[in-house]
């Protein structure tokens, strides 16, 4: 089970330890605003393994967070999960994703 946090934003994800291995796929500073190409290779190449166990964190660029679901999506035949933080609750939901609706 890995849990890929798709940009270190420089906050302690710790918490989401208990969800799988933690990896980190992209620096802070990475933005898609010139191309979205080099970004989109690197997140294709990092999620292609991606698995039913597996779950994106939902952190950083909005744009490489829908570029990261698209892909996990179409590892994982229409279905993905991620982790949402809950400021409130102070903690993790995960949230299970099937865009071809299967699991209705």
């Amino acid at each position: 089970m890995t849990v890929y946090i798709l940009q270190d934003m420089g906050v302690n994800f710790r918490s989401a330890e208990e969800y799988g291995d933690l990896k980190v796929i992209l620096p802070h500073n990475k933005n898609i605003i010139l191309s979205s190409g080099p970004v989109a290779h690197k997140l294709k190449k990092e999620l292609s393994t991606f698995c039913d166990d597996d779950y994106l964190l939902l952190i950083g660029d909005p744009a490489i967070i829908a570029i990261a679901g698209a892909i996990a999506s179409e590892m994982n035949l229409g279905k993905f999960k991620v982790l949402r933080w809950d400021r409130n609750e102070s903690r993790y939901y995960d949230i299970e994703i099937d865009l071809k609706g299967k699991n209705e």
